[in-house]
């Protein structure tokens, strides 16, 4: 995490992210015309795997790559936020001194 960064230049970045895709591509088999290639991913609690046309995997790679780097982004975003959140909270206990109490202390007798 960069020292200097804070959450709006943060969401700044990730707001210039273009393309995402989740998922990995793997050389599916090496065919005559060279290898094919195969995009799987998961949707909706299920595994899907898709056939990518070799023109297409330089544009893939990219997009994984985006995607990527959007989640080290986010996890850098919520661990900034919880850090400030924490030291709020951390001074919101300090400052807060307890009233004092309205009725006056009586000392039971020892009869």
């Amino acid at each position: 995490m960069n020292a200097k960064s804070t959450p709006q230049s943060l969401l700044d970045l990730i707001s210039q992210i273009s393309r995402m895709e989740r998922g990995t591509i793997s050389v599916l088999r090496q065919g005559p015309k060279g290898p094919y290639y195969n995009h799987q991913c998961y949707e909706k609690g299920r595994n899907v795997s898709r056939y990518v046309p070799a023109e297409q995997v330089p544009d893939l790679k990219e997009a994984l790559a985006g995607y990527a780097q959007y989640r080290q982004l986010t996890d850098q975003y919520a661990e900034l936020v919880i850090a400030e959140t924490r030291a709020a909270l951390a001074g919101s206990k300090k400052s807060k001194s307890r009233p004092p109490s309205s009725s006056p202390k009586t000392r039971k007798s020892s009869n």
